[in-house]
């Protein structure tokens, strides 16, 4: 009976053990980390944790990419970046931090491309100050298979289910584009497969870009603009755009193309408000007339009933 009752504390001691996810608890000074690595048959990634008494950010960054770099001997896990890659630096200005590779990053398979930009985003985004890892290859920022520039990331930005990479999910959008005239916007419905990787909001601002399908509908965007970066947090979703954002030379009314934006992001559960940045500063007018450090909601009031019967004449006759 006393080798049963020994049994059972050593299995109750190993069960908390396996609760709290650490064999042994922190000394003084430690703390832990994540970094991330690919298990061996590079489909998801595979977290290993790593202590140490660094605290200065500088230094921290440098130790986490030694260690991101050269998987211990004894895991069983693989580098997320190719051996063929070359690791040239990085910089950090204000909460980004750009990580700058050679072009044989941009080289790596889509699979294993995003799953090592998870890798790399997962294990950085823990050091304190830096919110946002932007990835360059070569002098090029990281562009995504659809030729969209990746923008700033943050871990947030990758759910836990990226190591499908090749998975796929149908989503239905609700688009708004506008007419000939310019002064309101009509709903597109829109049935899209996309990446379970890729988010939806995401998904949404690729498409408005793209432009619409629907006969008697006209842009509000132009596809030159690129989304530098795209995320939400507490239902409000913040996008960066680059100056070309400003520069819309479409003939519709100034609030267009904002209300198409944020009304069509506003049709996902997920969002209630949108801040739209340039070059991550919201201390600008939209043609000299919209300030960009508004908090935009939902305006149905720039939404008409019923698109024209002679807007889809005339789309048809082109």
């Amino acid at each position: 009976m006393k080798g049963l009752k020994i049994w059972l504390a050593c299995l109750a001691m190993l069960m908390l053990a396996g609760c709290t996810g650490r064999e042994h608890p922190l000394e003084d000074g430690e703390a832990a980390y994540q970094v991330y690595y690919l298990n061996p048959a590079m489909t998801r990634l595979a977290p290993q944790e790593y202590r140490t008494r660094t605290t200065d950010p500088d230094l921290l960054i440098q130790e986490l990419m030694d260690r991101f770099m050269k998987v211990p001997t004894d895991l069983d896990s693989q580098a997320a970046l190719s051996e063929k890659v070359t690791y040239q630096g990085y910089k950090q200005e204000d909460m980004v931090l750009y990580l700058y590779f050679d072009n044989n990053y941009a080289n790596m398979s889509p699979d294993r491309e995003i799953l090592c930009r998870a890798a790399l985003v997962r294990t950085l985004n823990q050091v304190p100050g830096i919110d946002y890892i932007s990835i360059y290859s070569g002098d090029q920022l990281l562009m995504d298979v659809s030729g969209m520039p990746v923008g700033m990331l943050s871990a947030s930005d990758f759910t836990d289910s990226i190591s499908d990479v090749n998975a796929f999910e149908r989503a239905e959008l609700t688009l708004y584009f506008t007419d000939s005239a310019g002064e309101q916007l009509f709903a597109e419905k829109r049935e899209v497969v996309h990446n379970i990787n890729t988010s939806v909001e995401k998904v949404i601002l690729e498409e408005l870009l793209s432009g619409p399908e629907q006969p008697g509908l006209e842009p509000t965007l132009d596809p030159g603009i690129k989304l530098l970066n795209i995320s939400t947090n507490e239902n409000v979703c913040y996008l960066n755009f680059d100056t070309a954002f400003l520069n819309n030379p479409r003939e519709i009314k100034d609030y267009i193309p904002i209300y198409s934006i944020v009304n069509s992001l506003s049709e996902l559960s997920s969002v209630n408000r949108v801040q739209i940045s340039i070059n991550g500063s919201q201390d600008v007018k939209f043609r000299d007339s919209i300030e960009l450090k508004t908090m935009f909601e939902r305006n149905l009031d720039y939404i008409g009933e019923e698109l024209g019967q002679e807007n889809i004449e005339t789309e048809e006759s082109k």
